[in-house]
């Protein structure tokens, strides 16, 4: 006789942001700042922009590290201060299918909740233009809030913690296999988002739609 399975612990889904519910090309915008392709890569490597903006996301505030930055790279101020003027620019808009794999949990009552590596002064203005598909999620931790970034475990405790939810209730879905690791590790569910074909497919094998 076999056995029927035990009923999932499953409860909630928490999604990542960036390139998963949202498209994020900073080099598209970066081509549109500097069109020239050999200055625009020197700048991007020499300044170690992406590690920079990583920093921002961790909780630097932005005048501070432009400032420090603009000063190594005066030729480059516009650019610096364009990533934040215009760092709505970046962001592409929706990853197809999933808002709409969104507002189905949303209308089953799934509880829904994010975990965000992003800028504290560039996460309001963002939050603020889509907080009509926002309104869905109970809660979402932001990096450059709480100074912890993904894949650090920390956040991971302290937004479940938020949630209050047991790691085997949540289940994560993250476009970062290393963010992906870092949530089995602290014995959450987790998902490596690739479409939003697949994440429907995890999500109704999990019995969530």
């Amino acid at each position: 006789m076999v056995e029927p399975a035990p009923p999932s612990s499953l409860k909630a889904v928490v999604f990542d942001v960036g390139n998963v519910l949202y498209g994020w090309d900073p080099d598209s915008f970066l081509v549109r700042q500097l069109a020239d392709d050999a200055a625009r890569l020197r700048f991007v490597e020499e300044a170690d922009l992406y590690g920079w903006h990583e920093t921002l996301d961790g909780g630097r505030p932005y005048a501070e590290a432009a400032a420090e930055l603009s000063e190594k790279f005066p030729e480059y101020a516009h650019v610096i201060a364009a990533w934040s003027d215009r760092f709505g620019e970046t962001i592409t808009g929706p990853v197809p299918g999933t808002h709409e794999i969104v507002e189905e949990l949303d209308a089953r009552g799934v509880p829904l909740f994010a975990i965000t590596n992003f800028s504290a002064d560039f996460w309001p203005p963002f939050l603020e233009k889509e907080k009509a598909f926002f309104s869905r999620f109970r809660d979402i931790v932001v990096s450059g809030e709480e100074k912890l970034l993904k894949p650090d475990p920390a956040i991971y405790y302290l937004a479940l913690d938020r949630f209050r939810l047991r790691p085997d209730q949540a289940l994560l879905v993250d476009d970062r296999q290393i963010n992906v690791d870092a949530a089995l590790a602290v014995g959450m569910r987790a998902h490596l988002f690739a479409d939003a074909a697949d994440l429907r497919a995890r999500l109704e094998a999990e019995g969530l739609l």
